[in-house]
């Protein structure tokens, strides 16, 4: 289901390395190709070991309520900006967290769905300021100005611009739409993607990510992403399913081939999420990635990870941009990753697999009237990264007896769980499906180091009891987009597991290491620990939520675990060099850079608390 499209090398220079210095980290992948991986070697694989505390910044307001923070901050021209619900960004000194200014947005959302992540920042130019860009959960757009905090008059409707157009509602104004995750600036374009609401049914409104100017806020242009008629794509479509259809966004990262002038756009599944009754066909662009012209939005090439998608299996991991050595020739290569933890490395000028893609039959489900796709894509290379079938009682996990037992006796009253392997559809009785919707791998994404060639990821192994029957009404969907189809009485929608321990043989969390210029897993070790295991069973432990930084020091620093420590790997063999734990879970990536105090520190927020480190 990939089709290449002719493509155009632009010979455009995009002024990354010369407008801030290496030791910054001035977008949320540090670089335009999202490798976050920094050139600082100062803590090392010989001294990691000796890091100590450095400073801390609260995240939450007394007065506001508690909320997920997922918050990846950026450092640059010797300013560190940290964005954090609710629409609030702070400028700190970064060598001791000192509050330079702080802004606070208007919350018209106060929910605990998604979280502001990040934030960009535009250098500015003759025209306009440098400015710190952020989308909210309400639909909003704002700019500000990065040296004061204060709003933009010239962007938009004095500093904001309201991304519920009516051509993007669909005609649904009161459905939620949004922004989880934070915009991506090329020259003087910022684009975004959209936060549209899962299960309300499959119409609502458009997934469609937009191109705006820097300066004004207009509009430059629009990629629709359900294709409409006479668009590539939208004879994957049948009938008008197409029509007002939901869905099929970017709700975490973009990145950009900058000297290429290519935008990467991960997309996600469209509407209903479990169901597409009312979609049939393979439902393009959703679950793609998508190369498009930074500066028209023209379609380059794509690539379809999981065709007509009944999982929630879409493509939440940022693509990353890396050279592969094959043969004695060097790539441009592309990493795009779905929830299935299944890696497709890409030619990114052509959208070529430079590692063999096979379509293998996968088991058809028996909800009546749905459309079902015979094969899905899966690399030669590398391997899945997590399981993503169940044999019972073969793959019962025996970390102690009594879990053993309660797993056996669990899964046997739901038919040992009914999992047929790979994008096991859901049924009326329902099925272990593997991984759950939340996914095996998500936004935070894996991080690169340039010198090995190694693609690093953190991953949980993951499955649910997921079933589908015809609903009589929904009194929990909105009235104007109803749900079709929903979980029957009776039926769980529940992880398999016991007093938190999954019911399948460890690792529940890993952390791999692909070598790209081979496709082979490097190394790959449990990551994470989990409360009560006996002693000397490495187990891994759930970790979504949170990913890996690279250094040039040879170190990986990674949060996410639920054990509530951050941890530093050596990125070349997977040994753990250095642990502190903290008061809440890291639910963001770190990030590191050079103090004007001559320090290299290491930042994440952890909770509600910022964190930084460095060397005494």
């Amino acid at each position: 289901m990939r089709t290449a499209v002719a493509l155009v090398v632009l010979s455009v220079v995009f002024p990354f390395r010369a407008l801030y210095a290496q030791s910054d980290w001035p977008t949320f992948g540090h670089d335009p190709g999202g490798q976050r991986y920094s050139p600082l070697k100062q803590v090392n694989t010989s001294n990691v070991a000796k890091l100590t505390p450095a400073w801390t910044y609260q995240m939450k307001k007394a007065d506001e309520p508690s909320r997920l923070i997922q918050s990846i901050p950026l450092m640059v021209n010797g300013v560190l900006y940290v964005g954090y619900p609710y629409n609030r960004v702070a400028a700190l000194e970064p060598e001791t967290g000192k509050v330079i200014w702080e802004f606070g947005g208007k919350a018209t959302e106060r929910t605990n769905l998604g979280s502001m992540r990040g934030l960009a920042y535009w250098p500015g130019d003759k025209q306009t300021s440098p400015q710190i860009l952020f989308g909210t959960p309400g639909g909003e757009l704002y700019s500000i100005n990065a040296k004061t905090g204060k709003p933009n008059p010239g962007f938009g409707n004095e500093g904001v611009v309201n991304l519920r157009t009516p051509e993007i509602m669909n005609g649904f104004p009161n459905i939620r739409y949004g922004m989880n995750s934070p915009p991506f600036i090329y020259k003087n374009l910022v684009f975004t993607g959209a936060h549209t609401i899962d299960e309300t049914g499959s119409k609502g409104p458009a997934g469609d990510v937009r191109a705006w100017d820097v300066h004004t806020g207009k509009l430059v242009w629009t990629f629709h992403t359900v294709p409409r008629p006479g668009e590539m794509g939208h004879e994957t479509w049948l009938g008008d399913s197409w029509k007002r259809m939901s869905g099929a966004n970017v709700w975490t990262f973009f990145s950009v081939d900058a000297e290429r002038g290519i935008l990467y756009m991960p997309l996600g599944s469209v509407n209903n999420d479990y169901y597409g009754t009312d979609r049939p066909g393979a439902n393009l662009f959703s679950d793609s990635i998508v190369a498009v012209d930074a500066e028209t939005g023209k379609l380059k090439w794509y690539f379809q990870a999981t065709h007509h998608d009944i999982w929630d299996f879409d493509m939440p991991v940022p693509p990353m941009l890396f050279d592969v050595v094959k043969d004695g020739k060097k790539i441009p290569a592309v990493g795009a990753m779905n929830k299935v933890t299944l890696l497709f490395i890409l030619n990114r000028v052509t959208g070529e697999p430079i590692y063999e893609v096979e379509e293998r039959p996968v088991p058809k489900g028996d909800v009546p009237g749905e459309w079902y796709s015979p094969t899905q894509p899966f690399p030669v290379k590398p391997p899945p990264l997590t399981r993503l079938s169940f044999k019972y009682p073969d793959d019962i996990a025996k970390v102690t007896p009594e879990h053993e037992k309660a797993c056996l006796e669990l899964l046997g009253k739901v038919g040992g769980g009914r999992n047929r392997g790979p994008y096991t559809p859901s049924s009326a009785e329902g099925a272990l499906v593997m991984p759950n919707n939340f996914g095996a791998a998500t936004w935070t994404g894996g991080a690169f180091d340039p010198t090995l060639g190694y693609y690093i990821i953190n991953t949980t192994d993951t499955g649910w009891m997921l079933s589908t029957t015809r609903l009589d009404s929904d009194p929990n969907g909105p009235p104007d987009s109803p749900r079709l189809f929903g979980r029957p009485p009776g039926v769980p929608r529940a992880a398999v597991a016991v007093d938190g321990w999954p019911c399948w043989q460890p690792p529940w969390g890993r952390l791999t290491a692909i070598n790209v210029n081979t496709g082979d897993i490097a190394w790959q070790i449990p990551f994470g620990t989990m409360e009560g295991v006996p002693a000397g069973i490495k187990t891994g432990a759930p970790n979504l939520g949170g990913g890996p930084m690279t250094t040039a020091g040879g170190l990986t620093f990674i949060g996410a675990a639920g054990d509530r420590v951050f941890r530093a790997f050596d990125s070349k063999t997977g040994q753990e060099l250095w642990s502190v734990k903290t008061q809440e879970v890291a639910h963001a990536n770190p990030i590191s850079y050079l103090g004007k105090d001559g320090k290299q520190y290491i930042a994440i927020a952890a909770g509600t608390t910022f964190i930084t480190y460095k060397l005494p």
